[in-house]
């Protein structure tokens, strides 16, 4: 790691020590003379790596963890003293996989207490396609207006699709593609980690794989992964296991990392299909692709109406010609019959619950109620609150079965998925807590935060962050395992999570007795 200068020996423990940091603890001063910022003592010390919890102390010094060990032995001091006794001593967590762009660029939302309740403090966006343009811009802004977490963009192809070719359906013209290439480049250069897709939304379902093989190749060259929400995650075009398979052929051509975000069974024409999933996964990895994924602990995905319903035939060249298409008569009859086969893809009316929109009484309604309030059918009342400015949804789709099969895969990691008016946003960390590792023993809570810190970190090529590892970044969090709680419900989606005692950002406390201290500590990290 270039930021080590050497390693010392502090009584029996090896010390590998940053730039500029040997000083403070080098054997042979007085003891006065070495003290560190902070210091964690006697927790059970969970270091990421899935092995089981061993009880000693952390040593912080700036932004880095600079001692692992017997503190007294070794007779070191600290301006402050966390007592951990009792309390799990873990990475702060990574979450490969959030909507929190728009928070980070807002006053109100910078400091993303949402995830630092959660333990999260480190965030990945850009996802689906949607990354914001350009990334440079975007990293200079968090930097300099401050963020509470640490953030990491992803170049969106769909955003570069849409910047070049608007939503137009055709294939890339040679001059459109180099153009596109660009795009890609230059926001990795930027500082992006990869690209991402969303080959499900309009305009990246689009896009034939041959374009986004292409473009990946681009960001292979700069040394980033390819993240993905796949084309299809149930029935809707070619199906939820080819999606698993263009998502590996991309990795193979493009000789990449792919991850796949928020992996599932979608709708009950796929429910149980899991096992074929996991094998196909699996088959690619012995091939030497590097396959991995990420899971929210929730039965309930996160969209939009119209992502959900309608077909994204009719969403080309955008909302306008979209909202030509519902009023025309003679398309109309094509479109609802389509929207009535996606609906029952979803799983009936009943299962779509309103969690955004413009007409604040419809949140928190399912769609068969408001329905029957208007009288109408499902769809026709679906294409009213479309044309009236449209709306989030959760939609409850998929089944335990599968959610616990993937969750106990090796390479598949936690991951948020947080939109605005779903608890996955406030408590999808906690919930894997409480509910998967101490409530139902799906997996074990040193998995849980293996899955949730270093795994992350190495799939996303994310240096120096995700262990309890000496001369890596101080971002640690405090909590006990059996008091950490998911508050956040579809009805109260932004109650904060509860139970994290401490949460430790670059070295700073941002949580402190479970209390939001204030501090913006957080980094917008550049992909080096």
């Amino acid at each position: 790691m270039k930021n080590i200068l050497g390693k010392i020996l502090v009584g029996s423990i090896l010390l590998a020590i940053p730039a500029g940091l040997s000083a403070l603890i080098a054997p042979g001063r007085a003891a006065q003379n070495r003290r560190l910022d902070l210091l964690i003592r006697g927790g059970r010390v969970i270091d990421g790596l899935g092995g089981e919890a061993s009880v000693t102390d952390v040593g912080i010094t700036g932004d880095r963890i600079v001692f692992i060990g017997d503190a007294a032995r070794a007779k070191l001091g600290a301006a402050r003293v966390i007592e951990a006794s009792g309390m799990i001593v873990a990475p702060g967590f990574i979450d490969p996989h959030t909507h929190a762009a728009e928070d980070l660029g807002s006053m109100s939302g910078r400091s993303n207490q949402n995830f630092l309740f959660q333990g999260v403090t480190t965030v990945v966006t850009g996802n689906d396609g949607s990354g914001p343009l350009p990334i440079g811009g975007t990293l200079k802004r968090w930097q300099e207006q401050g963020i509470g977490t640490n953030a990491i963009l992803y170049v969106g192809h769909g955003s570069v699709r849409q910047r070049v070719m608007g939503m137009s359906d055709a294939a890339p013209t040679p001059e459109q593609m180099a153009r596109m290439k660009t795009l890609v480049a230059d926001g990795m250069r930027e500082g992006a980690f990869g690209m991402s897709t969303g080959l499900y939304y309009a305009p990246g379902s689009y896009a034939r794989t041959p374009e986004v093989i292409e473009l990946a190749k681009v960001v292979a060259g700069l040394g980033g992964v390819y993240d993905t929400h796949m084309r299809d995650e149930s029935t809707y075009n070619v199906g939820v296991l080819d999606s698993i398979r263009e998502t590996i052929e991309i990795g193979r051509q493009a000789q990449l990392p792919v991850h796949i975000s928020h992996i599932k069974m979608l709708g009950v024409d796929v429910w149980g299909k899991s096992d074929e999933a996991i094998r196909i996964v699996e088959e690619a990895r012995r091939e030497g692709i590097a396959v991995t994924a990420n899971q929210y602990p929730y039965t309930a995905s996160g969209t939009s109406l119209t992502a959900a319903l309608v077909p994204r035939w009719a969403e080309v060249g955008g909302n306008v010609e979209l909202l030509k298409r519902i009023d025309d008569p003679v398309v109309r009859p094509r479109l609802i019959a389509e929207m009535e086969v996606n609906l029952k893809r979803r799983g009936g009316a009943d299962s779509l619950l309103i969690t955004r929109t413009r007409d604040q009484a419809l949140i928190g309604k399912r769609l068969d109620a408001i329905a029957r309030g208007r009288g109408k059918s499902a769809i026709e009342t679906a294409l009213e609150i479309i044309r009236d400015g449209g709306a989030g949804v959760a939609s409850f789709n998929m089944n335990e079965k599968d959610i616990e099969n993937f969750m106990k895969q090796s390479w598949v990691m936690t991951g948020s998925d947080g939109s605005s008016g779903h608890p996955r946003k406030y408590g999808t960390y906690p919930r894997k807590i409480s509910d998967y590792v101490m409530k139902r023993r799906v997996i074990t809570l040193p998995r849980m935060i293996q899955a949730s810190s270093s795994q992350v970190s190495t799939a996303l090529r994310i240096p120096a962050r995700g262990r309890i590892a000496t001369g890596w970044y101080a971002d640690i969090i405090v909590f006990d395992e059996k008091t950490i709680a998911e508050k956040a419900t579809y009805e109260q989606p932004e109650n904060l999570a509860t139970g994290m005692r401490t949460v430790i950002v670059n070295g700073k406390l941002a949580i402190d007795n479970g209390q939001y201290t204030g501090v913006l500590a957080g980094q917008a990290l550049k992909k080096e």
